[in-house]
């Protein structure tokens, strides 16, 4: 399960950050996943709180913001909506379509005290 991992890496950003800022506690994260990032949500919200116990993150709320997928057709010259990673476009349905969109994962915001 590579969310594990992955709740690793937000803590250690998260508490990187409250440290920076000298916060008491971390109220909120909200991260962007993209929803062809391979990231499984109710995974990664099982393993931040894991992660986070015992943390100055414990208890802190953890929003998910899904990103759509977009891809570049280079058949069609055009962004098309994608729901998988190598999918075939939609329009035209070739295969030459390159994800621009969809596969990232990011902090976005963290509310700290």
């Amino acid at each position: 399960m590579h969310e594990m991992s992955l709740a690793e890496g937000i803590l250690q950003l998260v508490e990187d950050t409250a440290r920076r800022e000298a916060a008491k506690r971390v109220k909120t994260v909200v991260l962007e996943i993209g929803r062809m990032s391979s990231v499984e949500p109710d995974a990664l919200r099982f393993c931040f709180g894991s992660v986070t116990h015992g943390s100055i993150a414990q208890g802190a709320e953890l929003e998910i913001v899904s990103v759509p997928g977009a891809g570049w057709c280079m058949i069609c010259a055009e962004t098309v909506a994608m729901n998988e990673l190598f999918g075939a476009c939609p329009k035209c349905g070739s295969y030459q379509v390159q994800a621009v969109s969809g596969t990232e994962m990011r902090v976005k915001e963290i509310e700290i005290e």
